[in-house]
């Protein structure tokens, strides 16, 4: 059984067990959270196809840490200016979560 599931303007296939990277959440470690906007749902072989969400349907997870991912360096230019340089960093914020439970 698995599940597609919307957070953070991204969908993710989901199982029970699996361990997601997701956009930062606003919950503390060890919460139980529950995404609500399941967008097809699969059950041996029968799949369920919402629109645009499966009614009654939910997947529950459990937080396990917040952290940020590994630094990115960013550099822009402009050829054939000598001053137009720029150097940045980048390190984005995720929440990292079990899926214990897809409720149909």
């Amino acid at each position: 059984m698995y599940a597609v599931i919307e957070t953070g303007g991204k969908q993710y296939q989901v199982r029970e067990g699996d361990i997601v990277f997701i956009e930062k959440l606003p919950v503390e470690a060890d919460e139980t959270v529950t995404f609500d906007k399941v967008i097809a749902l699969s059950d041996d072989g029968n799949v369920t196809v919402g629109a645009p969400y499966v009614s009654g349907a939910a997947v529950e997870a459990k937080v396990l840490k917040n952290g940020k991912a590994k630094k990115i360096t960013v550099f822009t230019y402009k050829p054939k200016k000598g001053s137009s340089h720029r150097k940045k960093g980048h390190r984005q914020p995720y929440t990292q979560v079990r899926i214990e439970s897809i409720k149909a």
